[in-house]
């Protein structure tokens, strides 16, 4: 008699058997467990207050008042923002302080921390240690060692070809990769920016390294203050560099060569299947295989200037991440003004107005010192003033005596004897001179600009 356990494996082989006979595959019972799906990623249950109560809410954030237009239909991006770049005002917002990878978009913090520090024409010999430590895959613009740039050159070619060659290069003009890594830390810091850690200055995936579409839009939004800064992403072409030309021994000459590097942030130089932006005047795309494609743009129209950050659309659709954010700016602009804000761009920490901080009231002791303190120095006081008195009254007896005895006495020019001593004057201590008055100190940037010496 066969036990009931034999059973399930008796039909499990019949069924291989099977399976094999008609040379397919077959699962029995539980002998191979379909893959689990992975699940999708969600943004935490409290995103950040910064800007506003209801950026912290997960989820579209948005006032559709009557006569205010819908919000595009298909938008399949993690995080999204859009805003006023003059005012600051959050328009719509999706999750925008959820702390994603960036990309290449890090790189707009990376010119705002180290751009404003060398002139444009200042050149650079790039060593070979300047172009080591970056990951495999990374886009360059194709800068070589031994050869020089200038620092113009080297911009566009962060901007135009989204070169980690060039970031390499002008952070060991920085004083290094760490260096400039702590650096852009303090500059997002000082922007509000506090979604945001930077491990490498590229925006290269790396372990750690977050932002988010409300950061990259306040980097887009401090960077556009600098006039360098709107050039270069706002160039859609450019000639770079190259090496020296040979001449017929193979020997350099003093001839330099060039070729030509393309703006890749498509709503600014357009794609064969996607027309450039109406109004689009930069700044800065990016894609990883961590990150996905992430992307913000300014754009004018009839005199007034959005900002919109993309993050992550997960619609396989070729240039997305571009069709997202144009969708965002044409309902930006057909709200206008009209729309009422659900936040704002926060400013600097630096033009944050502050106001006098209130005295410290102090522990119950610290106040009973502080008066058992003041009756003391009171109480000194009227006794410092009681002994003047004291004084003061010794003083006038003793006058009274002296005069008594004066009278008694005559004085010596009375009796003809030689004047007695005269009082001497003191010479007075003439005036200091003022002190030279303090010049206000010259404001290098516009409005809502400003720079720390580093």
């Amino acid at each position: 008699m066969l036990s009931t356990t034999t059973a399930p494996r008796r039909t499990a082989l019949a069924v291989s058997v099977i399976a094999a006979l008609l040379g397919g595959t077959v699962f029995a019972g539980t002998a191979a467990a379909a893959p689990k799906p992975t699940p999708t990623p969600t943004p935490p249950a409290q995103l950040s207050k910064v800007g506003g109560d209801r950026l912290g809410v997960p989820g579209t954030q948005v006032n559709l008042a009557p006569g205010t237009p819908a919000l595009p239909a298909k938008l399949t991006a993690k995080s999204w923002i859009v805003a006023d770049a003059e005012t600051g005002s959050v328009l719509a917002e999706h999750n925008a302080h959820w702390q994603l990878a960036p990309a290449s978009t890090l790189k707009m913090l990376f010119a705002d921390t180290v751009l404003p520090k060398f002139p444009k024409t200042e050149t650079h010999k790039v060593a070979p240690s300047d172009l080591q430590g970056m990951g495999a895959g990374s886009s360059l613009v194709g800068i070589k060692e031994n050869l020089s740039y200038t620092v113009r050159d080297l911009w566009l070619g962060v901007f135009l070809r989204s070169g980690n060659d060039a970031v390499h290069v002008l952070s060991a003009m920085n004083g290094g990769v760490p260096r400039t890594v702590a650096d852009m830390n303090a500059e997002a810091h000082e922007l509000q920016a506090d979604d945001t850690h930077v491990v490498t200055p590229d925006g290269y995936d790396m372990p750690g390294q977050v932002s988010s579409a409300y950061d990259l839009t306040l980097f887009a939004r401090e960077g556009l203050q600098n006039a360098d800064f709107r050039e270069y992403c706002s160039t859609v072409n450019a000639q770079f560099p190259g090496d020296y030309k040979k001449d017929k021994k193979g020997k350099p000459t003093k001839v330099r060569e060039s070729f030509a590097i393309g703006n890749t942030n498509r709503l600014l130089s357009g794609d064969y299947d996607l027309d450039r932006y109406p109004g689009i005047a930069g700044v800065k795309n990016g894609d990883t295989t961590n990150a996905g494609a992430t992307f913000t743009g300014v754009a004018q129209r009839n005199g007034r200037t959005l900002l919109v950050t993309v993050m992550t659309p997960s619609a396989k659709v070729h240039d997305e991440v571009y069709r997202e954010a144009a969708s965002l700016l044409d309902w930006g602009f057909k709200a206008g003004p009209a729309v009422q804000p659900v936040g704002t761009l926060v400013p600097p920490l630096s033009k944050v107005p502050h106001t006098a901080a209130p005295k410290p009231s102090g522990s119950p002791q610290q106040h009973n010192a502080a008066t058992a303190s003041a009756s003391a120095s009171t109480s000194s006081s009227r006794g410092m003033w009681i002994a003047v008195g004291i004084a003061a009254a010794t003083v006038l007896v003793l006058a009274l005596v002296i005069i008594v005895v004066r009278r008694r006495r005559p004085l010596p020019s009375e009796v003809g004897g030689p004047d007695g001593p005269g009082g001497r004057q003191r010479a007075g201590s003439p005036g200091g001179p003022d002190g030279p008055g303090g010049a206000p100190r010259s404001r290098r940037w516009g409005p809502r600009g400003r720079r720390r010496a580093r």
